[in-house]
């Protein structure tokens, strides 16, 4: 979704006449503007390739660490999504471009000319494939293995509107960490995420995965700040361990625009500290939780990495 001048200047002038004003953003949840010349770099490099990054569609607070790290998040199958998610800055469209079916390559070409040893591949919803885009993920995983066989590889998938067999056609592919994200909590699902999306639809294809591919670690995230009750966290995260997943990521929700869905508190450091003491007591192997903690930020990566071991071991 795209605002535009106008949809802007309306909005403004609707805030001036309520009395209502965008709420400040706390201290701890102020990142710094991304710049340096590694982050400029990457930026370059990504757009010669013509290849897309969540870091930048879901305007990603830790972009500038991450980039100047040498971390980048690959977003496959362009830039617009088949759904409407309300928390979810990319745009959205039900009949995207076609593929480029030569993506593959240039994404392992582009690992490799990074130097990169852990890549995180996700995309958008691309529901108007019959597989989801499955084959085009199996593909960039296959195409990375064979051109840096040393590269750990997450994937990041959308929930394939529950096709298990999609599923099977990304694993069959060797991915070492297999992600998808519930994103919120049960009760809030419906609200929060396109009326194609559930919980429910979320939780069988994060066990399918483990049960057709028990060495793969299972992976997901919940965003915290949408209205959810400390008891329906607690549902969620038992829920996500009774279906064997592994890892898990929370993090505050930041509204992308005044046209999503609007951000109901500012969770302190302190809260998501206890919940990843919470993590730990249920069994979950690792769990990253931070305001700014996303998916796939590189904070988990070095743990990752070694939970996975090397990957020609």
């Amino acid at each position: 979704m795209r605002i535009s001048l106008e949809q802007t200047a309306l909005l403004r002038q609707r805030q001036a006449l309520d009395g209502r004003q965008r709420p400040r953003l706390p201290e701890w949840l102020r990142a710094p503007l991304p710049g340096g010349p590694r982050y400029a770099q990457i930026k370059s490099r990504l757009r010669d390739h013509g290849l897309h990054t969540v870091c930048e569609e879901a305007q990603c607070p830790n972009i500038g660490q991450c980039w100047n790290e040498g971390t980048a998040t690959l977003m496959l199958m362009g830039d617009t999504c088949t759904r409407a998610c309300r928390f979810c800055a990319i745009k959205m469209h039900p009949r995207p471009p076609a593929l480029d079916a030569d993506e593959p390559r240039k994404v392992a070409e582009q690992v490799q000319v990074m130097g990169l040893d852990y890549v995180v591949l996700t995309s958008v919803n691309r529901d108007d494939l019959a597989d989801g885009g499955a084959a085009h993920f199996a593909q960039t995983v296959s195409a990375i293995k064979q051109l840096t066989p040393h590269t750990l590889v997450e994937v990041l998938t959308p929930d394939f509107l529950g096709q298990v067999a999609s599923v099977a056609t990304v694993l069959d592919a060797g991915p070492d960490v297999f992600a998808h994200n519930v994103e919120t909590v049960v009760a809030l699902s419906p609200q929060v995420r396109d009326k194609r999306a559930s919980f429910a639809q979320s939780l069988q294809v994060l066990a399918f995965a483990k049960h057709y591919r028990p060495q793969v670690v299972t992976k997901s995230s919940i965003m915290l700040g949408l209205g959810e009750t400390a008891d329906q966290i607690a549902e969620a995260m038992q829920l996500l361990r009774d279906n064997a997943v592994d890892a898990l990521t929370l993090g505050q929700y930041l509204r992308p625009s005044p046209w999503h869905k609007e951000v109901e508190r500012f969770a302190p450091p302190e809260e998501f500290a206890a919940w990843q003491l919470r993590a730990a007591e249920l069994g979950f192997r690792y769990c990253a939780s931070g305001p700014l903690v996303r998916s796939s930020y590189r904070a988990g990566e070095h743990y990752l990495r070694a939970l996975v071991g090397p990957a020609d071991a």
